[in-house]
C-alpha cells in the first residue's frame, strides 16, 4: 500500500513542477482578468450614483450602503476565504467567487428597490472577498522562483491600478449609452468566460490539508473586521466618534478581534499563523501597506474635491487629470521587479516612501488658481511612489509566508490595503475639516447656522452661499474656497509626516533580494490537465 501510494505521489509532484512552469505566464493573465474585474467594480458605480438616485429614490441611509456595502463586506470576509482557500483549495473558492459575482451582478443590473440593490452589492462583497486573495495566493504558488514572482506581482498591481482608474470611465461611458443597470452588467459575459477557463487553466493548490478549518475563529475575524471597517468608514463620513453607531461598532469589532487573537495563540492548527508576525519583514511589509494607504486615500479624496469645487473642473476633466497618477502607476509596477533586484526591498520601500512625501510636499504649492504643470508633475512623482512602496511591501510580505499559508497572508495583505485606506479617510477627513470649518465662522452678515452648515464641506458651503446670495453670499463663497486650500495645505503636511515616518519603519525590511526558494514551494499545485494524468498512475 505505502509502495503504490509513494510512487503515485512522485510523478504528480514533478508534473506539477513542470506544468506550472510551462503555464504560469498563462495563469498569470487568468488571475489578472480576475483582479481587474473586482477593481473595476470597486469604483465603476461611483458615477452611477446620481442615476440610481433618481430611479430608485433611496434614503440617506440606502445610499450610504448601495455605495459602501460592498467594500465593507470584502474588507471583513478576507481572512475567512483566504484561509479557507489554503484549507479546500485556492482554485475552487476562486471558481465560486466567479459565479457569485456573475449571480450577484445580475441580480444588481436588474434592482427595482434600494434593498435589492444593497443585497447584490453585499453578494458581489462576498464574491469579491473569494477572489482577491486567492489570486495573490495562487500567483504564490506557480512563480516559486521570487525573480519571476516579482515581475508576476508587477504585474497584477498593475493590472489593479488599470481597473481602479478604467471604472468611473467605463461607467460614464455606460450610463451615456444605457441605464444605470449596464455597469454591472458588463461583469456577466466576463465571468462566463472565465468560468471555464479557469476550471481549464487554473491550477489547483492548497496547504495542509490535514488540519482542521476554525469556523469560530474564521466568523470571529469577519465580525471584527466588520465592526472595526463600519466604524472607521462612519468616522470617515464625518460622523462624531461619540455617536453610539460610530463607537459601538468599533469597541463590539475590537473586542472581536481581540478574542480572535487570543484563540489563534491557543490553538494547535491555527487559522492565521500569528508567528509570521515575529518576522520583522512580514510585519514590517504589513505595516508599510497600511501607512502608505492611511496617508494617501483620503488626500485622493480631498484632491478630487479641490480640482472640481475650487478649480472648477467637470468629472471627466478631474479623471483626466488624475490620469497621470494611475499611469505613472502602473509603470511603477511593471519596473518594480528590476528595482528590487537591484536594490533591495529595504532601499526600494524606502525610496517610493520619501518620493511620494516629496511629491506631497510639493503640491502644497496648490492655490486657488489652476497650475496644471505643478498637478501633472506631482501626480506623476506620487503614483510612481505610492506603487512603488506597494510593490514592494507586498513582494516581501508574500516571500515571508510559508507556501501552505499564502491564502491568509494574501488575506492580511489585503485586509491592511482595506483598513489602511478607512483610516485614512477618516483621519485625515478630520485633519481637514479641523483646519477648514473654523475660519467660517467669521465671515460677517453669516448667521450662526448657515455656518454651521457650510462647516461641513465646501461643496455645502457653496451651497449656503447661493441661498444667502449677494455681497454676503460672494464673501462666503470666497472665504470658504481660501479656508478650503488652507486645509488641503495642513493635510498635505500631515500626509506628508505619515509618508516620512513610513520610511523609518521600513528600515527593517532586508537589505537584498533573497531569490532562494524552499523545496517546499510547489508541493501542493496540481494543474486539472495533470490531475487527469496523475490519477491512473494511482489506480495502477
Amino acid at each position: 500500500m505505502s509502495g503504490t501510494t509513494t510512487a503515485a505521489v512522485r510523478p504528480r509532484r514533478r508534473a506539477a513542477g513542470t506544468g506550472a512552469g510551462a503555464n504560469r505566464w498563462v495563469v498569470l493573465v487568468v488571475l489578472c482578468v480576475s483582479l481587474l474585474l473586482v477593481a473595476l467594480d470597486a469604483t465603476v458605480l461611483h458615477v452611477a450614483v446620481p442615476a440610481v438616485t433618481e430611479d430608485l429614490k433611496p434614503s440617506a441611509i440606502e445610499l450610504l450602503w448601495i455605495v459602501d456595502v460592498y467594500p465593507l463586506v470584502c474588507a471583513s470576509l478576507l481572512i475567512l476565504f483566504g484561509t479557507l482557500g489554503d484549507r479546500v483549495g485556492r482554485r475552487r473558492v476562486l471558481l465560486l467567487g466567479y459565479g457569485l459575482f456573475g449571480v450577484a451582478s445580475a441580480v444588481a443590473a436588474l434592482a427595482q428597490t434600494a434593498e435589492t440593490l444593497i443585497l447584490a452589492r453585499a453578494l458581489l462583497g462576498v464574491g469579491g472577498a473569494m477572489i482577491m486573495p486567492a489570486t495573490l495566493s495562487i500567483l504564490r504558488q506557480v512563480f516559486p522562483d521570487r525573480r519571476e514572482r516579482a515581475l508576476a506581482i508587477g504585474i497584477w498591481s498593475a493590472v489593479a491600478a488599470v481597473g481602479a482608474a478604467v471604472g468611473p470611465l467605463l461607467g460614464g461611458f455606460l450610463l451615456e449609452h444605457f441605464w444605470w443597470g449596464a455597469v454591472f452588467l458588463v461583469n456577466i459575459p466576463l465571468m462566463l468566460v472565465s468560468l471555464p477557463v479557469g476550471r481549464i487553466l487554473l491550477p489547483e493548490s492548497r496547504g495542509d490539508g490535514s488540519s482542521p478549518w476554525d469556523v469560530v475563529g474564521a466568523l470571529t475575524a469577519a465580525g471584527g473586521l466588520f465592526g472595526v471597517v463600519l466604524g472607521v468608514k462612519r468616522l470617515g463620513g464625518g460622523e462624531a466618534p461619540a455617536s453610539p453607531f460610530t463607537l459601538l461598532p468599533l469597541l463590539a469589532g475590537a473586542a472581536l478581534l481581540f478574542f480572535f487573537v487570543r484563540r489563534q495563540r491557543r490553538l494547535a492548527h491555527p487559522l492565521v499563523d500569528l508567528r509570521m508576525f515575529r518576522r520583522p519583514a512580514f510585519s514590517t511589509s504589513v505595516g508599510c501597506i497600511v501607512l502608505a494607504m492611511l496617508a494617501l486615500v483620503g488626500l485622493e479624496l480631498i484632491a478630487a474635491q479641490y480640482l472640481q469645487l475650487v478649480l472648477g473642473l467637470s468629472p471627466l476633466q478631474t479623471g483626466l487629470r488624475l490620469l497621470p497618477l494611475t499611469v505613472a502607476a502602473m509603470a511603477a509596477g511593471l519596473a518594480g521587479a528590476r528595482m528590487l533586484r537591484r536594490f533591495g526591498p529595504r532601499r526600494m520601500v524606502c525610496f517610493g516612501f520619501c518620493l511620494t512625501a516629496a511629491a506631497v510636499l510639493a503640491l502644497t504649492a496648490m492655490g486657488g488658481t489652476d497650475n496644471a504643470p505643478l498637478l501633472l508633475s506631482g501626480f506623476v512623482l506620487l503614483g510612481f511612489g505610492l506603487e512603488t512602496t506597494l510593490f514592494g511591501a507586498y513582494e516581501s510580505m508574500l516571500n515571508e509566508c510559508p507556501a501552505d499559508q499564502a491564502g491568509g497572508a494574501a488575506a492580511i495583505g489585503e485586509t491592511s490595503y482595506q483598513l489602511g485606506a478607512g483610516i485614512g479617510i477618516a483621519l485625515l477627513g478630520s485633519v481637514m475639516n479641523a483646519a477648514y470649518a473654523p475660519h467660517l465662522r467669521a465671515v460677517r452678515g453669516v448667521p450662526q447656522d448657515a455656518s454651521n452648515a457650510a462647516g461641513h464641506s465646501l461643496g455645502e458651503a457653496y451651497d449656503v452661499a447661493g441661498r444667502l446670495g449677494g455681497a454676503t453670499g460672494a464673501a462666503l463663497r470666497r472665504v470658504a474656497r481660501d479656508s478650503f486650500v488652507h486645509g488641503l495645505h495642513v493635510t498635505l503636511l500631515v500626509s506628508a509626516g505619515l509618508l516620512l515616518l513610513g520610511a523609518v519603519m521600513a528600515l527593517r525590511l532586508p537589505r537584498v533580494m533573497q531569490c532562494a526558494e524552499p523545496e517546499t514551494a510547489m508541493e501542493a499545485v496540481e494543474l486539472p490537465a495533470q490531475r487527469e494524468v496523475a490519477e491512473p498512475r494511482v489506480s495502477a
